[in-house]
């Protein structure tokens, strides 16, 4: 577990997302969740480690499978958008690990058996503004990744938790994604009211706003496949993109499933507008 500030801190070396911890004397606020149950017992041991209140509140970035899979697991509250909750309506009560082929990080691991999904019990449309302290933690829906997504914003510490708006040397998610307002929300990042502030992904840890520019770029060649392919041309578009990505020989195969899984849902929700976004 890495202190990127007083008292605020992420944790990259699980598989699936980067988690992070804010400690308040009122209690502790999680950001997203491991999904092995090893895992989320050494997390949760780490956490147990931390003073503070007795309090303990989890935030989902978004509805995504690899940082909501392990939520239950956590025994606290959660909060997250109405969006991310109309997409737990929409679930299974229970989630059994079968042979999926989205590219998510969870598929490449066995053994997490049937999980008991834990929808947010408190939701927000646009902000929803945490005062456990004098310095407010700031909840922002954001579009563009998926539905529903949000950023955890510290306007004190000048951090913000992005979730997945920036991923980092591999292929984002498209399967739920608004790509024109996407490129909008990352525009955001080089205002100057974000100057000097941290960005941590959802997937990357710490990241830069080179980082960003190379997402905005990797969104624009996704945007301009996507434009001109339909259902017959998706495997020469996710052939084009990879090569965007220096991808180890391990990841090609889940890296390749993420992206035709993505483009093939998304050319099917902009060819119907009907259609609501995929549960990725």
């Amino acid at each position: 577990m890495q202190e990127i500030a007083p008292r605020v801190f992420i944790e990259t070396g699980f598989p699936g997302v980067t988690l992070g911890a804010i400690a308040k004397p009122h209690g502790l606020i999680q950001i997203d969740a491991p999904f092995r149950p090893d895992d989320i017992r050494s997390w949760r041991a780490e956490l147990f480690s931390m003073s503070g209140g007795v309090d303990r509140l989890l935030v989902n970035l978004d509805a995504h499978y690899d940082r909501t899979l392990g939520s239950r697991a956590l025994e606290c509250m959660i909060v997250g958008h109405d969006r991310m909750a109309q997409i737990f309506r929409d679930r299974p009560l229970t989630f059994k690990a079968q042979t999926v082929e989205t590219g998510a990080e969870w598929e490449l691991f066995q053994g997490l058996g049937s999980i008991r999904w834990a929808p947010p019990e408190f939701t927000f449309s646009d902000q929803l503004f945490i005062h456990w302290d004098e310095k407010p933690i700031i909840l922002e829906h954001h579009p563009g990744p998926s539905t529903g997504a949000i950023w955890v914003v510290l306007p004190e510490e000048k951090i913000i938790f992005l979730g997945d708006a920036v991923v980092p040397n591999a292929p984002p998610f498209l399967a739920s994604a608004d790509i024109e307002a996407w490129k909008e929300t990352l525009a955001l990042l080089g205002k100057p009211n974000y100057k000097n502030f941290t960005l941590v992904s959802g997937r990357g840890g710490i990241i830069t706003l080179d980082q960003v520019k190379e997402q905005v770029k990797f969104l624009d060649k996704a945007q301009h496949q996507l434009e001109k392919s339909n259902h017959d041309d998706v495997e020469k578009s996710v052939t084009q993109l990879l090569k965007s990505f220096n991808v180890p020989a391990e990841k090609q195969a889940n890296y390749a499933l993420r992206l035709r899984w993505g483009m093939q849902h998304y050319i099917s929700h902009y060819h119907n507008q009907s259609a609501e976004p995929v549960d990725e």
